[in-house]
């Protein structure tokens, strides 16, 4: 399988954002935008446009495929879409699709660059499943934006040219189709990957794209000349400065069928899990809180309707797991409250890891139904999903904070059976407390593991689901290898690997990112759950120095294991505690 293009570019984006948001507000409120606002009579126009907005959502992303970089959309792994694909997601209750396309191995030489008909057609027949089943539908130039697109400060003339004869095809083509089609000029642009480094010229470049972009549509005739136009901040970041850049071009555009789009994959350090992020804490809550203030602030509120074009959590690129589920849950559910909360149409990224392309079922069920919900309303949380008990150790009472978020707890059960309150459990306000009789009576059979799942109901909004876990300290054995292939033997006796520090010997953090010591889930260590191992990737030793590295690792049920790796050269010994 061709290896996805991840969104790596991204943890720098966020990495400075994490930077800025220890400035003070005035550095990055969206009270900062040029006063530029537009006429009233825009801005009463535009009222039609957010109505069409708020019309779209929800939205899904059919990723990794007509976007893929290669010779089909088969190239990254997915099969080739079909009509029976579309329906299903429409099924899902989505009332709008995004559609990424990757245009480049398509276009034919200069001058006229012109687009594969083969291609352009599949690209029609997807796009007309999608409108046959009421989808609001976008299409654009995807990809193309890092492989050819990003070059244009040195290769201008070339590129725009390219640019320009893409959609002026793709204008013409689809000039007479519905209005529910809408086009974006250009995916996440960015210039870097071209060598432009200058901020102000990466702009000055995207101003000329989108206002070539938005010439042509509007003078190819047809439907065009009303069509919803998406244009994106520079890296589809929502960075204060990006989103006034953006603002004002489209307020010198002044055309009211004009929609932003952003794109948001959260606090970066939760997001993949670094840095000891392993939690939806108040500081990730706030991340989500600031950036759609002000993304309304800058558009919404002044008549420019806002789609999310993609959201998600970086660290599903490598794998859904990277975040603990009931932290992952308290993110999307937030993310869908606050969103909805600022008339923002949101579009799911799925890439494949959500939703089977040929089996139409949700890899994560329990996820997909917390997203669901947050459409129409808020669901109730907890502290945690996690009710850890170790084994030979007296039982206690557990409490639990639960986040209702504007509901009223109704039932506890386990399993089949309901839970009696004032017997098996209590409630008083937001806290729930498991007697230690019922665990006790949960985990009976002293196999370590998930011995139960309680359910705690709710008045609406979805259950809220607790493991109770027996479990003993996890053990380390000792081991050698090399730097392409470490792993450690490792019993978690039920326990669940939170997260992993790295530092030397003689003091300083080990491994990439080294501003932290607690390294990135996936990217650098990797638990094998079934495997009985903990792997160290290749990533981490590639920026690690020659010699002795103390690693710690964090489990959920708050045990702390310590380990030794020595490496030298490419020979790797571990030693055990």
């Amino acid at each position: 399988m061709t290896k996805r293009r991840y969104k790596a570019w991204f943890s720098f984006t966020m990495a400075t954002a994490l930077l800025l948001s220890l400035l003070p507000a005035s550095f990055t409120s969206a009270a900062s935008v040029e006063e530029t606002d537009q006429p009233q009579t825009a801005v009463a126009a535009a009222a039609n446009m957010q109505s069409y907005v708020d019309a779209m959502q929800p939205g899904w992303n059919l990723g990794n495929s007509l976007d893929s970089v290669g010779a089909d959309e088969t190239a990254w792994g997915n099969p080739r879409v079909t009509q029976s694909l579309i329906k299903q997601i429409a099924a899902q209750g989505y009332k709008s699709i995004r559609i990424p396309v990757t245009w480049d191995s398509h276009i034919g030489a200069a001058p006229n660059y012109t687009i594969d008909a083969t291609y352009l057609n599949r690209v029609e027949e997807v796009v007309n499943w999608a409108l046959n089943e009421n989808l609001y539908v976008m299409i654009n130039v995807h990809h193309d934006s890092w492989v050819w697109i990003s070059k244009m400060e040195s290769q201008h003339d070339a590129t725009l040219a390219r640019y320009n004869a893409v959609w002026t095809q793709i204008a013409n083509r689809f000039k007479n189709t519905s209005t529910k089609l809408m086009f974006e000029s250009v995916n996440e642009p960015r210039f870097t990957d071209g060598g432009t480094t200058d901020e102000g010229k990466q702009q000055q470049l995207l101003d000329e794209l989108n206002v070539s972009f938005h010439s042509i549509l509007r003078s190819s005739g047809g439907q065009n000349a009303t069509r919803p136009l998406v244009l994106s901040t520079l890296e589809a970041s929502p960075t204060q400065t990006r989103m006034t850049a953006l603002y004002n071009t489209m307020t010198r555009l002044n055309d009211s069928n004009l929609i932003a789009t952003v794109h948001y994959y959260g606090f970066w350090p939760f997001s993949v899990n670094i840095a000891g992020y392993t939690k939806f804490n108040s500081e990730v809550q706030q991340d989500v809180t600031t950036t759609f203030d002000n993304v309304y602030n800058t558009f919404t509120a002044r008549g420019i309707p806002v789609i999310l074009g993609e959201y998600g959590l970086l660290g599903f690129d490598k794998s859904t797991g990277v975040i603990e589920q009931g932290e992952k849950l308290k993110f999307f559910e937030y993310l869908g409250y606050y969103t909805k909360q600022k008339k923002i149409a949101t579009m799911l990224w799925d890439n494949g890891q959500h939703f089977g392309r040929t089996s139409f079922q949700w890899s994560d069920p329990e996820l997909f139904n917390m997203i669901k919900t947050s459409w129409n309303t808020r669901s109730a949380t907890a502290d945690s999903d996690l009710i850890y008990l170790k084994k030979g150790a007296t039982v206690t009472d557990k409490q639990i904070n639960l986040n209702l978020n504007g509901n009223q707890f109704s039932s506890l059960s386990a399993g089949n059976t309901v839970l009696q309150q004032g017997t098996d459990y209590t409630m008083n306000g937001n806290v729930l407390t498991i007697k230690a009789s019922q665990l006790s009576k949960l985990t009976a059979s002293g196999q370590l593991g998930t011995a139960a799942t309680l359910t705690a109901k709710f008045n609406k909004g979805v259950d809220w689901k607790f493991k109770v876990i027996l479990y003993s300290t996890p053990k380390l054995s000792s081991t050698q290898g090399t730097t392409s292939s470490f792993s450690i033997p490792t019993t978690f006796n039920g326990d669940q690997l939170a997260t992993m520090e790295a530092t030397y010997a003689n003091g300083g953090n080990a491994g990439p990112q080294n501003w932290t010591s607690y390294k990135e889930f996936e990217t650098t260590f990797s638990p094998n759950y079934s495997g009985n191992s903990i792997k160290l990737q290749p990533a981490l030793f590639n920026e690690t120095q020659d010699g002795v590295v103390n690693l710690k690792f964090y489990f959920w049920s708050g045990e702390t294991v310590t380990y030794k790796i020595t490496k030298n050269g490419s020979n790797v010994t571990g030693t055990a505690s």
